[in-house]
């Protein structure tokens, strides 16, 4: 029952609450059904993926080294999930393709940072990522963010545009080897561009597929197609032969 235990059972085990029984309104202990796994508890035996079938809603932190491949598991069995991930999970292909289908997208709130209560022995060397509170320590894993397949208001509003391409041609140059222009700030997206435009990742954060439609994600490759013949040794977001940071590739589709 311990949040952090460290008990060396050969056997894993999941816990099933059913409800109230003492009308307190609490999943007291004594509620909550302790069940012994046959296997390990790996999300891909048979008995979780069974255990996964039950389930209306998937709420997790997921094993970051393994996210694609479980993700992939949540798409295949057509579960809704509010599931953290490290930020940088929105370039791997596989994910990327999802979010550019409008199957996944980010949650709500992405820019809060994100604190996971550790063991009081869980050594930090990095003060500003640790802080304690009611005698607990809790640790920042820095950018971390949600994912979900659950519709939310904020997707559904327009980002409020004020900036215009024409006349300030010279504030958006074209990427060296990728038929874009750039633009540096979520802001500063033009309300009268046609074309492609690369902007922050953090755009994903306020992106409305209503207004917006997501092209592709670039960097040192597109995160669609990853290195080809025609962009291998290319860096795709150069301009005048200097890099940017990551960007999406998207277009306005209110133009």
């Amino acid at each position: 029952m311990n949040l952090f235990s460290e008990n060396k059972s050969e056997k894993a085990i999941y816990l099933e609450y059913t409800g109230d029984k003492n009308q307190n309104n609490i999943p007291d202990p004594e509620e909550i059904g302790i069940k012994h796994l046959k296997g390990d508890g790996d999300f891909r035996s048979k008995e979780c993926i069974e255990l996964l079938k039950q389930a209306d809603i998937v709420v997790t932190n997921p094993p970051f080294s393994l996210f694609r491949e479980y993700v992939a598991q949540l798409i295949k069995y057509n579960n809704h999930f509010i599931i953290l991930a490290q930020q940088n999970a929105i370039s791997y292909k596989e994910i990327f393709k999802l979010i550019k289908e409008n199957k996944i997208w980010l949650g709500v709130d992405n820019n809060g940072t994100k604190w996971f209560q550790v063991p009081n022995n869980y050594e930090i060397t990095t003060e500003s990522r640790k802080k304690i509170e009611d005698g607990k320590k809790f640790f920042s894993m820095g950018s971390v963010v949600w994912f979900t397949n659950f519709d939310t208001k904020k997707r559904h509003e327009d980002l409020i545009l004020y900036k215009t391409y024409k006349g300030h041609e010279d504030e958006y140059p074209k990427y060296d080897h990728y038929n874009a222009i750039n633009v540096d700030k979520v802001t500063d997206i033009p309300m009268d561009y046609k074309g492609a435009m690369g902007v922050p990742v953090t755009f994903l954060d306020k992106h409305n597929p209503e207004q917006f439609e997501i092209l592709d994600g670039i960097g040192r490759y597109s995160m669609l197609t990853g290195p080809t013949i025609k962009t291998k040794g290319t860096y795709l977001t150069k301009i005048n032969g200097s890099p940017k940071f990551a960007r999406i590739i998207i277009k306005n589709k209110k133009v």
